[in-house]
């Protein structure tokens, strides 16, 4: 497989007449797009109107709702999410080569008007405006997430682990393994992973969804970093 630079689709003078007309045709829609070079160089647009669905896929395979042709994309790479006029992009062990925005790994992150997506070694341009609404005030009382004791941080460390390694494609960590890596027991892990459920306010998310939220979350916020996994070992 021969890597090539991720090329910017609105990158200044590279457009050509053609391409440009179809940019100025979404920008006049005034909807959400994104936009991006196949690996031959064909400029894609998709755009998204104010439709019934919100969640969309990105990925290789055909069928997908964003088909990116690039032999290091997955077939199903991301998803696309919108509520309330936000947008986000999700890759909770989707992916084997992970997605980053604006060249920062990500697992959940929100979108902004201008952000640059790399899947594979394609990059796709965001546009889109937010919600006009003042900005959320932020709750003193709320506890810090980032004040975790010793063993906690272990044990959110090593669930978030195979998110953040490349060599590994898979969910969060199970119990099993976590209990395997720190030489602790599993019940040990499970009462730390209900403390952090708690502190993450994450207590009354359904069960089966609770290890990808508290993980995506996690290195979402910053509590858990790349760094981390590899300082941590």
């Amino acid at each position: 497989m021969t890597d090539r630079a991720p090329r910017d689709p609105l990158a200044t003078h590279s457009l050509k007449p053609g391409e440009m007309q179809q940019l100025i045709a979404a920008q006049q829609r005034d909807t959400v797009f994104f936009a991006w070079r196949d690996s031959d160089g064909t400029f894609r647009i998709r755009s998204f109107d104010d439709e019934d669905e919100r969640s969309w896929t990105i990925g290789r395979r055909l069928g997908m709702d964003v088909v990116i042709d690039d032999p290091q994309v997955s077939g199903l790479h991301a998803r696309l999410q919108r509520d309330a006029g936000e947008w986000t992009v999700m890759d909770a062990g989707l992916s084997r080569n992970g997605t980053y925005v604006n060249e920062q790994r990500v697992v959940v992150r929100r979108l902004a008007d201008g952000d640059r997506i790399r899947v594979g070694q394609t990059l796709v341009a965001f546009s889109g405006k937010p919600p006009d609404i003042p900005p959320t005030a932020l709750d003193e009382a709320r506890p810090r997430i980032e004040r975790l004791t010793p063993p906690q941080r272990r044990v959110l460390i090593a669930l978030c682990r195979p998110l953040l390694d490349d060599s590994r494609v898979r969910q969060p960590a199970t119990n099993y393994e976590i209990a395997a890596e720190l030489h602790v027991s599993v019940g040990n892990v499970k009462m730390h992973l209900r403390t952090l459920f708690e502190r993450f306010g994450l207590s009354d998310v359904r069960q089966n969804e609770k290890r990808v939220r508290l993980a995506a979350d996690a290195v979402a916020s910053g509590t858990v970093a790349l760094r981390d996994i590899s300082a941590d070992r």
